[in-house]
């Protein structure tokens, strides 16, 4: 690698030719969407946990974050942890002056309670009021009766046993080959808010998001989550009424309608947001905050709406990309203002917050030697550590532009003839942690159709295989305890399943 250091338009090749031939598309059957289906089915388990077994709602689960977002797989994993939101279905947000919906879908219940989205003094940031209880009618459409005014709606988050991280509830395990759990209650809102009214009219220059990817956005609406903004979260009465609204849903298909180089410089910039002392030490002792995954994430999507299409396809540079970005971001620290990307008047830097004069002059000083060096250092090298000596070998001489391909070759090769062998190890996994998840839980029929539909979209013979494993356990309840009355809507569900097929 020494050879590589003295020729400084290789590095930038370097890094460039391996990420963009080592990030292949992310197979459909993979082990972390095994793990997102498996999460997303304990939601209904916890639900069972802190409710009366009495209580006839449900809820409604949906994987977002990283895991839901990246449709391609580096070789370094970009998945931290599986992020999880779900939302009851007897409660429902509308923008205020809204009139209340006549029909919902079909995963709401037969009695809806509905809040009004009140805004706050922050942008960003609301209150709930309750306003009317909807009533469906024999015809599938809903009346509504309308609530006396009410106070705003308080809301106290319970998980004594769990780590809490902002509106998360995080789920640690002690199996290294498990992801963290995070889980996040929220709030339905069918129709796109108020404060982000103008986000699907604004002038575009370079026609992304398109207008399908738009009408798509604005359709699935938002969430409203129950976390005070910072400055709020002391205090004694807005620290429990204040809600932000959740653009998850939004940012999940934006972020899959991107090039797969785009996705790639993300990775990269998120790469480096987290495994480098030079940002997330730049806090200095003052306790100043340092920048996230959502300033990343923000920074992208602007980038992605206003650089043109050739910015990201002509002669492809990802480190000179990921510098122009980083001094894009120095830039808005300069003027002390990251503008969240869907509201308007809404400000992502807290400047009593952030040493912003310490993290710009350290972003400014970032440069494209400098990151090609650290790529090569803190990326590539960790890569070559999952490969046979014979392929990182090939990478100790890149004294030749040839050399440098062929040695990227043959980690492509190896990732294309290793993909059988991970496949089988993605099934033993599946089923083995299908097993244990089915062993462990007691089954429920909101907990058997969560699995056998997620697992129906990852590969069709994981919910054959869980059927199975569930018909087994049926059998095996019912001849200690019998049939009963719950175990027999069990059986009735996996029973369907098995003749729908």
């Amino acid at each position: 690698m020494v050879e590589i250091m003295s020729r400084k338009y290789t590095l930038d090749d370097l890094v460039t030719q391996f990420l963009l031939n080592t990030c292949r598309l992310r197979p459909q059957l993979s082990r972390v969407d095994v793990q997102a289906a498996l999460r997303c089915g304990e939601i209904h388990v916890m639900a069972d946990i802190r409710s009366d077994k009495d209580v006839d709602w449900e809820e409604f689960p949906l994987t977002t974050g990283s895991v839901a977002e990246f449709y391609i797989e580096p070789m370094l994993s970009p998945f931290g942890d599986i992020d999880v939101m779900y939302h009851h279905n007897k409660e429902l947000a509308i923008p205020r002056g809204h009139e209340p919906p006549t029909q919902l879908p079909a995963e709401f219940h037969n009695y809806v309670q509905v809040m009004e989205i009140i805004d706050s003094h922050l942008p960003g940031y609301i209150y709930l009021q309750l306003r009317y209880l909807l009533t469906e009618s024999g015809d599938n459409k809903y009346n509504a009766a309308e609530y006396d005014r009410r106070p705003y709606l308080s809301y106290t988050f319970n998980a004594a046993t769990h780590l809490i991280h902002g509106p998360a509830t995080c789920y640690q395990w002690d199996n290294a080959k498990l992801l963290s759990f995070d889980a996040v209650q929220c709030m339905r809102c069918l129709s796109w808010p108020q404060q982000a009214a103008d986000w699907p009219t604004r002038h575009r220059n370079y026609g992304w998001p398109d207008s399908v990817t738009l009408d798509r956005v604005v359709s699935n609406g938002c969430d409203v989550v129950h976390v005070a903004h910072r400055q709020c979260r002391q205090h004694e009465l807005m620290g429990k009424i204040q809600c932000r609204l959740s653009f998850s849903r939004a940012e999940i298909v934006l972020i899959n309608s991107w090039m797969p180089v785009q996705q790639i410089v993300y990775h990269m910039l998120r790469h480096l947001m987290k495994n480098t002392k030079r940002v997330t030490e730049c806090a200095d002792n003052s306790g100043a905050s340092t920048l996230s995954n959502y300033h990343i994430k923000t920074l992208m999507l602007w980038a992605c709406e206003l650089k043109s299409r050739s910015w990201w396809t002509d002669d492809v540079n990802l480190v000179r990309m990921c510098v122009q970005l980083l001094h894009i971001l120095a830039e808005w620290l300069t003027d002390g203002r990251v503008q969240h990307y869907f509201i308007n008047n809404c400000n992502l830097i807290d400047n009593s917050l952030y040493n912003v004069t310490n993290i710009r002059n350290l972003l400014m000083s970032i440069d494209e030697t400098w990151l090609s060096k650290w790529f090569v250092h803190n990326y590539i090298r960790k890569c070559l550590q999952l490969t046979p000596h014979h392929v990182s070998r090939l990478f100790d001489d890149m004294s030749t532009r040839l050399k440098l391909q062929n040695a990227v070759l043959a980690v492509v090769a190896w990732i294309q003839n290793s993909a059988l062998l991970d496949m089988w190890e993605t099934f033993n996994f599946a089923e083995y942690y299908i097993g244990n998840f089915v062993n462990k839980y007691s089954l429920t029929v909101p907990l058997c159709v969560s699995w056998m539909t997620d697992f129906a979209k990852i590969d069709s013979r994981l919910s054959v295989y869980f059927t199975a494993v569930a018909f087994l356990k049926v059998i095996h309840k019912s001849l200690r305890h019998g049939f009963y009355d719950e175990l027999l809507d069990v059986l009735a569900t996996l029973c369907g399943q098995f003749i729908s097929r």
